[in-house]
């Protein structure tokens, strides 16, 4: 049981585990979390745990009920991801943090080129009313979620969207970009590849994105083997990042919008170990 016992004995021991928060980079979450609302009684919940605790289900990739008795319950865990989310907590945090790398590099906070990729992901045996609905990727034989991501040209991922694998990746592309609602003023170039070429995403991307210019990237004709294509590997590189989140090598979630927050989660998990300098 999570008491104020342990919470003290948590708090003198330090770090329990590999995918806790150091000091360095809790003094970077802490203030971007809203305070508690005023009046009723005060908040007992150490929100550092809470934070470790969901770490911890993202790095090892186990069972919400298998937290250990020493962080807090998981109803409370997955409570605050899911108040979190909703209220755009997780939203604020990373973007704030995505600024902060972009200045640490000596760059401007808001970027002016992107690159688009998705990634398709297997899903987990499950169903039911209250699940979002996942699809069949026929290019590569996945079925289960795919997950939408815009990232600069420094691999930090700058927007995210999960829908179902039958999605094309040209729809896909269209949602990622009406969704940015104004973040990132000044963006006018996109990297895609040849997934987003036609006349339809261009369309719809003028629609979302009037200054958006759109350059495919294609591998060469002639090339032979494994080439390195300009700007595609930035993004691949990206999703090998994340991907070392154990939660995120399958889609477990029955929510696409809790699949989106676990995504947000490796990102800001990425972000601050790299502005702490520490081993990503």
């Amino acid at each position: 049981m999570w008491t104020q016992e342990n919470r003290g004995r948590y708090d003198r021991r330090g770090q329990r585990f590999p995918s806790d928060l150091t000091d360095a980079e809790w003094a970077l979450i802490e203030p971007l979390i809203a305070p508690a609302k005023r009046g009723g009684n005060k908040r007992t919940v150490d929100l550092r745990a809470v934070v470790d605790g969901l770490l911890y289900v993202l790095s090892t990739g186990c069972q919400w009920r298998a937290l250990p008795t020493d962080l807090p319950p998981r109803a409370t865990v997955h409570g605050y991801l899911d108040r979190w989310d909703y209220d755009g907590t997780l939203a604020r945090i990373h973007h704030t943090l995505f600024m902060a790398c972009r200045e640490q590099a000596g760059r401007a906070a808001s970027p002016t080129a992107a690159i688009l990729d998705s990634q398709s992901v297997k899903g987990a045996e499950k169903g039911g009313p209250s699940i979002d609905p996942s699809g069949y990727d026929a290019g590569k034989t996945i079925r289960g979620k795919k997950r939408h991501i815009l990232v600069d040209t420094q691999g930090l991922v700058m927007h995210a969207l999960v829908h179902p694998a039958s999605v094309q990746d040209r729809t896909g592309g269209v949602w990622v970009m009406a969704t940015l609602f104004g973040l990132y003023p000044f963006l006018l170039r996109l990297y895609a590849d040849g997934g987003y070429q036609g006349p339809a995403f261009k369309a719809g991307l003028r629609r979302v994105c009037r200054r958006l210019k759109l350059t495919i990237v294609k591998r060469s004709k002639k090339a032979q083997g494994f080439v390195v294509l300009p700007k595609r590997w930035i993004v691949e590189r990206t999703f090998a990042w994340l991907n070392r989140c154990r939660r995120l090598a399958k889609d477990w979630e029955c929510r696409s919008r809790t699949a989106r927050a676990f995504l947000l989660l490796a990102s800001i998990r990425l972000m601050t170990r790299k502005l702490c300098q520490t081993t990503i």
